[in-house]
């Protein structure tokens, strides 16, 4: 009801009658109700009107809604048949009506003009205050963090028991993580379909494992793993690469270079205002040195339960074509920090942790400052570190990173496991 009233009020700025939400995650957060009608996204095929009195009309089918739903939504949410979205459009006459050209198909416009309603083309009203984690969420994607590390423990414990053995394979790694994750608890989904690349399949960025590609982890190769669960509590995504086996000299040299530019973001300090396309270059400059790059964003949005990918803010370089670079950053917003280096045909690099936007109190400051807050807790290779590289605060970051990881995740794990948290997260 709050959330309906703000967007109420917000109406009545824009002069405006009523909003169309057609963005599934909008309409699962507006509502507070998730579905399950999307592979790794959990929403619900809807639709959904907000009016300047608070009330709002729901469009989704009514087997979707038990009891307790309905009770949940209340009096001032009226449910309809999602079929019923259109029709109702059309009997918008002299209504002015706000939808997003960015998030509603041109179908919704075609439908209010023929009605003869006055279209606004503004912003979904649910998309920024729902990047904006309310304290409630950012608990609550802590605890899934926790729960969602310790599955990667576990996973990186058996991977350096059965890799050097043989007989692991893209498709079994992902599949063992998957169970890692199952046994932790309450796991509804895993976020996006896992990168599970093994040597050159590293190298490509969006890769996807099927039958045909599917590699082996062979010795004295790097591998990558990007993945992510879908929790009650929150929304994980995680990159790490680790050595299977020995490493070269250039392996380490990149993958140094790619964590120097993790570090570099996690610790920037901004101000208020600031977009991620200042950002983003804080996370290249070391492969910049040595005439190395990325070619995709740095970071992206991640939903409270909802989609991995969430806009409007992003990390990414000035004049990307994803929408979002030139959104301020602020705090309550979770966002992806991923550096990476890739070498086709050979090998690929990401580092990936989700941060959180907070403020920070930086004395004699002259404006309000922002920085990070690091959410993701999962050891990272210290056999592919080439400390020659690090600078000293750069390496009490790690040891620091690491002795945090111990804490948190420590508590969920034992025996072999972890024993070899505690070997992953020695001090360098």
């Amino acid at each position: 009801a709050a959330k309906r009233q703000e967007m109420a009020d917000w109406l009545k700025g824009q002069k405006a009658d009523s909003a169309v939400l057609s963005a599934l995650d909008s309409i699962a957060w507006t509502f507070n109700v998730r579905g399950q009608d999307v592979d790794h996204t959990p929403v619900a095929l809807s639709f959904a009107l907000v009016h300047d009195d608070g009330t709002a009309d729901l469009f989704v089918a009514s087997e979707k809604l038990g009891d307790d739903v309905r009770q949940h939504l209340g009096n001032g949410v009226r449910i309809h048949e999602r079929r019923d979205f259109e029709p109702h459009l059309k009997s918008m006459k002299g209504k002015s009506v706000a939808a997003d050209p960015e998030r509603a198909v041109a179908a919704i416009f075609e439908a209010l003009e023929e009605a003869g309603a006055k279209v606004l083309q503004k912003r979904d009203p649910a998309v920024l205050p729902k990047a904006m984690k309310n304290e409630a969420e950012i608990a609550g994607h802590r605890a899934a963090q926790a729960r969602d590390g310790a599955a990667m423990v576990r996973f990186f414990h058996w991977l350096s028991v059965e890799a050097p053995k043989g007989g692991v394979d893209e498709l079994s790694a992902a599949a063992k993580l998957l169970d890692f994750r199952r046994q932790g608890g309450d796991l509804r989904d895993i976020s996006f379909d896992t990168i599970s690349g093994a040597g050159p399949n590293g190298a490509i960025v969006h890769y996807r494992v099927t039958e045909e590609t599917n590699r082996p982890l062979e010795m004295n190769s790097l591998y990558l793993i990007d993945s992510g669960g879908q929790y009650p509590d929150g929304t994980t995504d995680i990159t790490r690469t680790v050595a299977i086996g020995e490493s070269t000299a250039e392996m380490r040299d990149r993958f140094t270079r790619v964590l120097k530019g993790n570090i570099a973001l996690d610790t920037a300090r901004f101000p208020q205002g600031t977009r991620g396309t200042q950002l983003d270059a804080l996370a290249r400059q070391f492969l910049w040195q040595s005439g190395l790059d990325y070619a995709h964003g740095t970071g992206h949005g991640v939903g409270a339960y909802l989609a991995v990918h969430e806009g409007p803010q992003r990390i990414s370089p000035a004049g990307s074509s994803q929408p979002g670079g030139d959104e301020p950053l602020r705090a309550g917003m979770i966002l992806s920090n991923e550096p990476g280096y890739y070498k086709t045909g050979e090998y690929g690099i990401r580092i990936e942790n989700l941060v959180l936007v907070t403020e920070i109190d930086i004395a004699g400051a002259e404006k309000p400052m922002l920085g990070f807050e690091t959410l993701t807790f999962a050891p990272i290779d210290r056999s592919l570190i080439d400390t020659a590289l690090l600078t000293d605060v750069e390496r009490g970051w790690i040891d620091d990173y690491h002795a945090k990881v111990v804490r948190i995740v420590g508590p969920l794990v034992e025996g072999e496991t972890l024993d070899w948290l505690n070997a992953a997260c020695r001090p360098l």
